[in-house]
């Protein structure tokens, strides 16, 4: 049997389960045309198989991930005596240290907002104030950088100070509120949109360049990474990657769970909502955030001894 055949096949029974099986479908999808259209199943040999899992550059996680997609499908093809074994490396890579964000602080993140007023104001193809409205989204509403530059004008209900995400990474739509402080500057972002002669039909992308079209991912971080190399933050402790315009949704998750700790408030209870309002599809992607930096955890030891030492005195 054709190995395209197969993986598809392997596709719709899981899907048939009541599985979320899209991550691990794109995954054998790429691995089928890397294959080929005439590649056969029972023909396609482990080094084929191992250049497909390795790719171009260095073992990252990454390589894990497409690992576990193969071992799932060639699990099915043996048991359904397509094959007699999984062409499948025996040994598996040590995997990647976990990537760590950068977690800006409140002085860091004011200095990329005061940046943005004076920086280069013509080479850049956003308005700074557009820049800086950008930013405050992205941490004031803990969005992704697609999500925030996907809005449309039908998506950002002033208002009632809300946002709808549409179709976002795990294929979710979500309404997320707005502080008073970010509705605010958003209000002030879209008076001057409008005053700038911007389209004001619905379905207008929110964030525009300065001649009124959608802001692409790319000229946003190539402008972030400026901003931030002219702010002077950088990592330190010998990472790999210097700060990103997405570490900007981790710190607000971090920041908003520190004050949180700070306010006696019970962290456990609230993370479901946080986790809800990040659009996360579980919580343990937001529990992870709890271990993120030495303050968090100092905070959550604190929490902890109190609770422990309060047991023991009523013990």
């Amino acid at each position: 049997m054709k190995l395209a055949q197969l993986i598809a096949q392997y596709v719709a029974f899981r899907k048939g389960l009541g599985v979320s099986f899209e991550n691990d479908a794109k995954l054998l999808a790429s691995f089928s045309r890397a294959a080929g259209e005439t590649a056969e199943v029972s023909g396609l040999q482990a080094d084929r198989v191992k250049a497909f899992l390795d790719g171009r550059g260095p073992i990252t996680r990454y390589w894990h991930r497409k690992h576990s997609a193969l071992s799932g499908f060639y699990r099915y093809a043996v048991s359904r005596g397509y094959v007699a074994a999984a062409p499948l490396p025996t040994v598996l890579p040590k995997q990647p240290e976990r990537f760590v964000p950068y977690i800006y602080s409140c002085e860091e993140l004011r200095g990329l907002l005061d940046g943005t007023t004076s920086y280069q104001k013509q080479r850049i193809q956003m308005e700074p104030y557009t820049f800086r409205t950008i930013l405050l989204a992205l941490y004031g509403a803990a969005l992704r950088e697609g999500e925030c530059l996907s809005l449309t004008l039908a998506d950002v209900d002033l208002r009632q100070s809300l946002l709808t995400i549409r179709d976002t990474k795990f294929y979710k739509s979500r309404l997320v509120p707005l502080g008073c402080d970010l509705n605010e500057a958003m209000l002030r972002y879209a008076r001057r949109r409008k005053a700038a002669g911007h389209s004001q039909e619905e379905n207008a992308s929110f964030f525009v360049t300065k001649l009124g079209e959608r802001i692409p991912n790319d000229l946003l971080r190539r402008a972030f990474r400026r901003l931030r190399k002219q702010a002077g933050i950088r990592r330190t402790d010998g990472a790999r990657y210097q700060p990103r315009l997405h570490d900007l949704r981790h710190s607000a998750a971090v920041h908003r769970l520190t004050t949180w700790y700070r306010e006696g408030k019970d962290v456990q209870k609230l993370l479901p909502l946080l986790s809800t309002y990040m659009g996360h599809t579980d919580i343990g992607g937001t529990q992870h955030y709890l271990t993120m930096t030495p303050e968090l955890l100092q905070q959550a030891s604190a929490r902890f001894a109190t609770y422990a030492f309060s047991e023991v005195s009523h013990g």
